[in-house]
C-alpha cells in the first residue's frame, strides 16, 4: 500500500472512530433533527408514518407489509415503508424508505443490504436525476448495476440482473453515499448537539443481462415523478 493510501486509510479509521465516540456520547439523550422526508407521528408509537405515492405516471402500486426480518432487525424507533410500482407492461420497481430515530443503526451500508438479499454490485456510479416541480433541482444518487442468485419458493435458484438506486436525505441535507452521511451526522452532532434524522431511500428493478441502462432510464422517470410527493427540495431551491 502506498503512503498516500495509508494516509487516506488512517483518516477514514479516525473518522469512523470519532463518529462512534460521538454517537455513544449522545446516545442516551439525543436531540433529533427533523426528517428530510414527509413523515407524520404515529400515536402510541416511536415510529413515523411515511406515505409513498400510490400512483406514479402510468404505474399503479401495492403497499408491502413490513417483513418480519425487518421488524426484528430495525430499532423500535425506526420507520419503514415499501411499495411495488407496476407499469401496464408488467415492469416493476420496488421503492423503500427507512427513516432512523435516535438509533442511527437503522441506516446501514447499501452493500450489506444487497448482499443480504443475494445481490452483488457489479458497477457503481453517481448520477444526477433532474427533479421538477415548483423548485427544480438535481438529485445526486448512487446507481449500481447488480447481479446475483435468488432462491424461489419451489427451492430452485434463479440468476438475476438489475439496477439499484439509492440516496440518503435529512433536513436540508442529502448525499448519495453512506460514508458521507455518517460524516455529516457526526460533524453536525458535534457542532450543534442535534442528531440529524436521516432517511435511506432506495429503488430496485430487475432486468435481463445487458438491459441495465434501459432499466435505469425507466427508473429515472419514475423516481423524478415520485420524489416530489414525499421529499421536499433542499434549502435554497
Amino acid at each position: 500500500m502506498t503512503k498516500q493510501k495509508w494516509i487516506l486509510f488512517s483518516v477514514a479509521l479516525a473518522l469512523m472512530a470519532g463518529t462512534a465516540g460521538v454517537l455513544v456520547r449522545f446516545k442516551d439523550h439525543p436531540r433529533l433533527g427533523k426528517p428530510g422526508i414527509i413523515a407524520a407521528p404515529i400515536p402510541g408509537s416511536l415510529a413515523m408514518k411515511i406515505d409513498l405515492p400510490e400512483r406514479v405516471l402510468d404505474s399503479t402500486s401495492t403497499s408491502v407489509p413490513e417483513p418480519e426480518v425487518v421488524l426484528g432487525y430495525l430499532p423500535k424507533d425506526s420507520s419503514f415503508t415499501e411499495r411495488i410500482y407496476t407499469a401496464p407492461d408488467g415492469f416493476w420497481i420496488q421503492a423503500t424508505v427507512v427513516l432512523m430515530g435516535a438509533d442511527r443503526t437503522s441506516i446501514h451500508n447499501a452493500d450489506f443490504c444487497l448482499r443480504g438479499n443475494g445481490l452483488n454490485p457489479d458497477e457503481k456510479r453517481i448520477v444526477n436525476i433532474p427533479i421538477g416541480g415548483t423548485m427544480p433541482y438535481q438529485l445526486p444518487v448512487s446507481m449500481w448495476k447488480v447481479s446475483g442468485v435468488i432462491p424461489q419458493p419451489g427451492g430452485q435458484k434463479v440468476k438475476v440482473n438489475g439496477v439499484y438506486v439509492f440516496w440518503f436525505v435529512a433536513d436540508q441535507a442529502q448525499t448519495p453515499g453512506h460514508f458521507q452521511m455518517m460524516k455529516r451526522l457526526a460533524l453536525n452532532l458535534l457542532r450543534t448537539g442535534v442528531m440529524q434524522r436521516w432517511a435511506y431511500v432506495s429503488y430496485l428493478a430487475l432486468c435481463e443481462p445487458g438491459q441495465e441502462e434501459a432499466t435505469f432510464a425507466r427508473m429515472e422517470k419514475l423516481i423524478a415523478a415520485s420524489v416530489p410527493e414525499f421529499q421536499p427540495p433542499p434549502a435554497g431551491r
